[in-house]
């Protein structure tokens, strides 16, 4: 009996995971459910792709000539540049050394884009959709994670600086020019914010623009959220950055700084530059980790 229970553990060790497996399987449909009514198209976009975005830190997995997505960001642009206006994507999204209780080398990302929206637009409607997901699965618009209880019908939003200034008792910008910020967030400011509702926090330094446009009222700031349920970030929203020539810049500039840090530098994606050339409609972009999200709502303690 020894040898055969060791021949079908892992079976068995599947077969224990049905009642999250069919949570998952729920959680999806619904959040497919709601972005259909909400006028979205779902769509497709190769996992291979010629180059991701090079962003410091995020390293993409090659796979051949090619790479595996970090993210599905650059071709779902292309579609925005050929006149789709609402978009969204549930697929598999692969990074290099990811590993951990909230990370995974491959993991699930859901995306969605919005022609002629910016990134306080998708605040309400990120909030609707947590909601419409737990009613839908569970018949309840609140969840208990970690010992406090999530309430989705509830929101706040929170610039980074004050964010800062309230947590950790120091200015933001100082603490990007000393490089101290993702210590200070995730040792002071994380652990703190409310974990009775979603968090969004807001106003990025242009350190960390990435692929976002900049603040009209203060260049020193990108127009950026992260969403944080129970503590955990769990979604990253930008007004998308659709002007050619910054847009090259920041990836020069961005594959300096990999290759400084002795990271891989990619090649250019061409398709994605010609879709810039072409014209990219001013828009709003976010991706979510469905894992982390299922991970919340099941009260699962990883990934």
């Amino acid at each position: 009996m020894r040898n055969v229970s060791a021949k079908h553990e892992g079976i068995l060790k599947i077969s224990s995971k049905r009642p999250l497996i069919e949570q998952r399987s729920a959680v999806f449909f619904a959040v497919r459910e709601f972005f259909r009514s909400s006028g979205f198209i779902e769509v497709t976009t190769p996992v291979r792709i010629s180059a991701p975005a090079p962003e410091l830190h995020i390293n993409a997995i090659q796979s051949g000539d090619s790479f595996l997505r970090t993210s599905p960001e650059l071709e779902m642009k292309c579609m925005l540049a050929a006149g789709y206006e609402k978009i969204f994507q549930i697929g598999p999204c692969f990074r290099k050394n990811e590993i951990g209780r909230l990370h995974k080398e491959e993991f699930t990302m859901l995306e969605w884009y919005e022609a002629g929206a910016d990134c306080r637009k998708l605040i309400p409607f990120t909030r609707e959709m947590l909601e419409f997901v737990s009613l839908s699965v569970y018949g309840r618009s609140e969840c208990l994670f970690n010992n406090s209880m999530i309430d989705f019908k509830k929101y706040e939003v929170m610039s980074l600086s004050s964010a800062f200034v309230k947590f950790a008792k120091q200015d933001l910008l100082e603490i990007v020019d000393d490089g101290k910020f993702e210590e200070i967030l995730v040792d002071m400011v994380e652990p703190a914010l409310p974990k009775d509702m979603p968090v969004f926090l807001s106003g990025y330094p242009a350190k960390f623009a990435a692929l976002s446009k900049l603040s009209r009222d203060n260049p020193e700031f990108a127009e950026r959220w992260e969403l944080y349920l129970g503590g955990i970030e769990i979604a990253n929203a930008y007004s998308e950055l659709v002007d050619k020539d910054e847009q090259i810049r920041r990836f020069e500039e961005a594959s300096l700084k990999k290759k400084e840090a002795g990271e891989s530098v990619y090649p250019e994606n061409r398709a994605f530059m010609e879709a810039l050339e072409h014209g990219i409609p001013e828009c709003a972009g976010c991706a979510l980790g469905l894992d982390r999200l299922v991970m919340l709502l099941t009260g699962a303690e990883s990934i």
